[in-house]
């Protein structure tokens, strides 16, 4: 039986390690080595607060428009969610175009940056405008309305901190964007 020698297929690790840093991206090789495992709060609130204000003014000016144009209480939510994740990932797609990034990249970055983060969000904030009585049929002018909407991204914050904070911490969400600022 013949041993082959694989020995000199071994001989360079250091051009070993720089090939394999080579084919992942930034925040995969951040994933791989474990260095998000230890996410801080402090980065989930920034990454939350960053999304949050995406979605905010996403989704007010989908309520303003839908409610301007007298639209009934579905197609008014669908416009303003449509708009929450819209603005929200404009806001990281922006920033990792100027980081570098081409159009295709950037987009990807952004999807995988903002998705869950966004979607937790927009749950949580219009199941409770939902199911805030009478919060449906307040007008823009009511007080109710901007009480159940603003309380809505009050409780949705304080549910996607944790959640941003996990996929931080697994290299994941708004990890990915980190690796370009």
């Amino acid at each position: 039986m013949k041993v082959m020698d694989h020995s000199a297929h071994h001989t360079d690790t250091a051009h070993e390690h720089a090939a394999h840093e080579a084919h992942h991206a930034p925040a995969d090789h951040a994933a791989h080595h474990g260095e998000h495992a230890g996410a801080s709060w402090g980065t989930a609130v920034k990454a939350t607060l960053h999304c949050l204000t995406g979605c905010a003014i996403g989704e007010i000016l989908g309520m303003v428009i839908g409610t301007a144009l007298l639209w009934g209480n579905v197609p008014t939510m669908v416009l303003a969610i449509t708009l929450a994740f819209l603005f929200g990932y404009s806001f990281t797609l922006f920033a990792v175009l100027r980081a570098g990034l081409n159009l295709r990249s950037a987009i990807k970055v952004a999807l995988a940056a903002d998705t869950v983060s966004i979607a937790v969000m927009e749950f949580v904030d219009n199941a409770i405008i939902a199911l805030t009585p009478g919060a449906m049929d307040a007008h823009l002018s009511d007080g109710l309305f901007w009480s159940a909407l603003l309380g809505g991204f009050a409780v949705a914050f304080m549910i996607t901190t944790p959640v941003n904070k996990w996929m931080i911490g697994r290299g994941k969400g708004h990890a990915v964007v980190h690796a370009y600022h």
